[in-house]
C-alpha cells in the first residue's frame, strides 16, 4: 500500500513553518511513495535519498533556529533537463552522462527558498514527444489509468505530482510540454512568460521556444512554486518585469472577453478534435459564461506559425545532440531530427527568429477584442502506453499532430498560457488552455482560480491502485 499522498505546496510550507511536522518525516514520506510507485509508475530518473535526508536535516535545523523561507523544507522535483549539481542531466537519452558541477538558475532558486529536491523526474528523450518512454528509463505511466502515457515531455514531473508523490514539481514547456501532461493528469500546468523562470545555463532553450513551468494539483500551488523559482541569471536574454503571480490567485478577474478558440492551428498534416474532448471544452466555455465572462468562437490569426517553429525545434535538438556522450545511442527519430536541424539551423533559423515580431504585431492585435483565449489543451485524450513509442519518424510526428495540436503556437510566442482540468473521458482526464498575451500570468491565473472555486477539481485524486484496465483496486 502506497504511504499516504503529500499535502499541497503551501499547506506543506505552512505546516513545517508552525512545527507541526518536521521536513525530514515529510522527505522521508516523499522517499517512500516514490519507492513504492517506482515498478508501477516510474515517475523519477533519479532519486536523491541520501542527499534529500541531508538537506532535510539542514532544513530543520533552520527551522528550529527561527528561519522562514517560502518552501523551506518542503520536498519537489524537478525534470531531468534542468541541471542539479552532483547530478547527471540526461534529458531522457541513454548513456553515461558525468555529473554536473553547479544547480541551473531555476534549481538555485529553488533552493535558496529552502525546497528540497528529492529527485529528477523522466522525460522523453530530449523532450520531443507528448509520451515518456525510452530505452533509458523505460515506460512512464498515468496514474489515472496505467495503460496509458502521463503525456510528454514533463510526464514525470506530472505523474509525480498526480499520483500525490510530491506537492509539485517543474518541468519545461517547448512545444506543449508542460500543459499537454497536465492535461493528460488532471493538473494545474503553468507555462509562464519566456524569461520569467530562467532557462540558464542556456540563456535560450531550444532557441527560446522552451521555457520553464510548474505542475500542481491547486493553482495557488502551482504560482507559489513559479515565484519561488521565477528570477533571471545576469546572462539572460529575455527578462520580463517581476510579478508575484500567487497575488493573483482569489483575485476577481473581472468580466472577461474570452474567444473559444476549436479549430487547429495550421498543421502540415490533418488535426481533428474529437466530439468527446470538444464537449469538456463546451462545458467548461458554459461555466465560465455562466461566471459572468463574455465567450464566443473566435480564432487567434497564427497563419502559417508553424514555419517558425519547426527550425527552432530541430535545430535546438542538434544543439542537444551534440552534447550527449554517444549520439549513436539514441533514437533514430532524434537522429533525424538532429540532421534536420543542421540544415535548418542557418538561413532558415535566422528567418523564424525574425518572424517573432510579425506573429506578436498580428496576433497580440487579437487581444484588442479579447482578454484570454480558451482552447483545448489537446485534441485526443492520453494514448496507450507503446502507441506513439513504437511508431517510426513520419508516422510520430503525424500520431503527434494529430493528438497534440494546439499548444505548440504559444511556445512560439512566448506568452503565458495555464492548463486547467476540464473534466475526463471515460477514466482519462483532458485539459483547457488558457491563453493570454505578453505578461498576462495575473490574469490568466485569476481566472484559473476562480474557475477552480466552483469546479473544485482537485478534490479528485486517482485510484490509490490502478490496473493497466484503469479499474481501481
Amino acid at each position: 500500500m502506497m504511504p499516504d499522498r503529500a499535502a499541497g505546496l503551501a499547506e506543506s510550507a505552512r505546516t513545517l513553518a508552525e512545527g507541526e511536522v518536521s521536513s525530514r518525516t515529510l522527505v522521508e514520506r516523499a522517499l517512500a511513495r516514490i519507492e513504492a510507485t517506482q515498478p508501477t509508475l516510474n515517475a523519477f530518473r533519479i532519486v536523491r535519498t541520501e542527499a534529500a535526508l541531508a538537506e532535510a536535516d539542514a532544513a530543520d535545523r533552520e527551522l528550529a533556529a527561527g528561519a522562514r523561507r517560502p518552501l523551506l523544507g518542503v520536498p519537489v522535483a524537478v525534470k531531468d533537463d534542468m541541471d542539479v549539481a552532483g547530478e547527471p542531466t540526461a534529458f531522457g537519452c541513454p548513456g553515461d552522462f558525468p555529473p554536473v558541477a553547479r544547480d541551473g538558475e531555476a534549481v538555485r532558486r529553488l533552493r535558496a527558498a529552502g525546497a528540497v529536491i528529492v529527485g529528477k523526474t523522466n522525460t522523453c528523450e530530449l523532450g520531443q514527444w507528448p509520451f515518456t518512454e525510452g530505452p533509458a528509463f523505460g515506460e512512464t505511466r498515468n496514474p489515472w489509468h496505467t495503460g496509458h502515457t502521463p503525456g510528454g515531455s514533463s510526464g514525470g514531473s506530472a505523474a509525480a505530482v498526480a499520483a500525490g508523490l510530491v506537492p509539485a514539481a517543474l518541468g519545461s514547456d517547448g512545444a506543449g510540454s508542460v500543459r499537454i501532461p497536465a492535461s493528460w493528469t488532471h493538473l494545474i500546468g503553468i507555462k509562464p512568460q519566456r524569461g520569467r523562470i530562467s532557462t540558464w545555463p542556456r540563456g535560450e532553450a531550444f532557441h527560446g521556444i522552451t521555457v520553464n513551468g510548474t505542475l500542481a494539483r491547486t493553482v495557488a500551488d502551482a504560482a507559489l512554486l513559479l515565484d519561488a523559482a521565477s528570477g533571471n541569471h545576469d546572462r539572460d536574454p529575455h527578462r520580463p518585469p517581476a510579478l508575484t503571480v500567487s497575488d493573483a490567485v482569489g483575485r476577481d478577474p473581472g468580466r472577461l472577453r474570452i474567444a473559444l478558440s476549436l479549430k487547429p492551428p495550421f498543421t502540415a498534416v490533418p488535426a481533428r478534435l474529437r466530439p468527446e474532448v470538444r464537449a469538456r471544452i463546451l462545458e467548461l466555455a458554459e461555466k465560465l459564461s455562466v461566471l459572468g465572462h463574455i465567450v464566443e468562437e473566435a480564432d487567434p490569426p497564427y497563419g502559417q506559425i508553424g514555419l517558425t517553429f519547426v527550425p527552432r525545434a530541430t535545430a535546438g535538438i542538434a544543439d542537444h545532440v551534440r552534447e550527449t556522450p554517444d549520439p549513436a545511442l539514441l533514437d533514430p527519430r532524434t537522429r533525424d531530427a538532429a540532421r534536420l536541424g543542421r540544415l535548418l539551423g542557418g538561413a532558415p533559423l535566422r528567418a523564424a527568429r525574425r518572424a517573432e515580431a510579425v506573429l506578436h504585431r498580428r496576433i497580440g492585435a487579437f487581444f484588442g477584442s479579447y482578454d484570454v483565449v480558451l482552447a483545448p489543451t489537446t485534441a485526443a485524450p492520453p494514448p496507450a502506453i507503446g502507441a506513439l513509442y513504437r511508431l517510426g519518424g513520419l508516422a510520430t510526428d503525424r500520431a503527434m499532430i494529430a493528438a497534440c495540436p494546439y499548444a505548440w503556437p504559444w511556445n512560439v510566442l512566448g506568452w503565458p498560457g495555464v492548463n486547467v482540468p476540464a473534466g475526463f473521458v471515460g477514466a482519462l482526464p483532458v485539459g483547457a488552455q488558457l491563453l493570454g498575451p505578453a505578461n498576462s500570468e495575473l490574469l490568466l491565473v485569476s481566472l484559473a482560480a476562480q474557475l477552480e472555486a466552483e469546479l473544485r477539481w482537485h478534490e479528485q485524486w486517482p485510484p490509490q491502485k490502478a490496473d493497466a484496465d484503469g479499474t481501481a483496486a
